[in-house]
């Protein structure tokens, strides 16, 4: 997994812009988390569902403004890694996936997107970043 500003999935391939940042705000601030899996041959031809949910430091689910009203930043789908024909067994298949959004979150927090894979989590798929204190008074470009 990867931040960024903006990832897109075309041709089978993650294009991403503004990728590996740790830190941002705080405010308003894009946000694109670009994922690639790797399907293990025996995992071909399986349906595979995954979530990719926002933590604050505490653990909690972050909350943002939606269309519906305050819900939870997540995202999630399912697909099925095909064994194109002539491919050698044993062979990983790749899966790109993109999700780009807003946040607004306060300055100075830590957070987490954490990754399930068929409802099961792992500490590897985790990516966490901070947002920046905020600018002391009278400090340059601070009104």
């Amino acid at each position: 997994m990867m931040l960024a500003d903006h990832a897109q999935v075309a041709d089978g391939k993650l294009f991403i812009s503004g990728g590996g940042w740790s830190v941002c705000g705080p405010g308003p601030v894009a946000c694109g988390v670009a994922v690639l899996f790797h399907i293990p041959w025996q995992h071909t031809n399986e349906k595979i569902a995954f979530t990719l949910k926002l933590l604050d430091e505490d653990g909690s689910a972050v909350i943002q403004p939606g269309p519906n009203g305050a819900q939870e930043v997540r995202a999630g789908g399912q697909f099925e890694a095909g064994r194109p024909a002539g491919l050698a067994p044993g062979t990983e298949i790749n899966v790109p996936v993109a999700f780009n959004t807003v946040l607004q979150l306060s300055a100075g927090g830590r957070y987490t997107w954490v990754l399930e894979i068929d409802g099961q989590a792992d500490e590897e798929w985790r990516l966490s970043f901070a947002t920046r204190e905020p600018a002391p008074a009278g400090a340059p470009g601070v009104a």
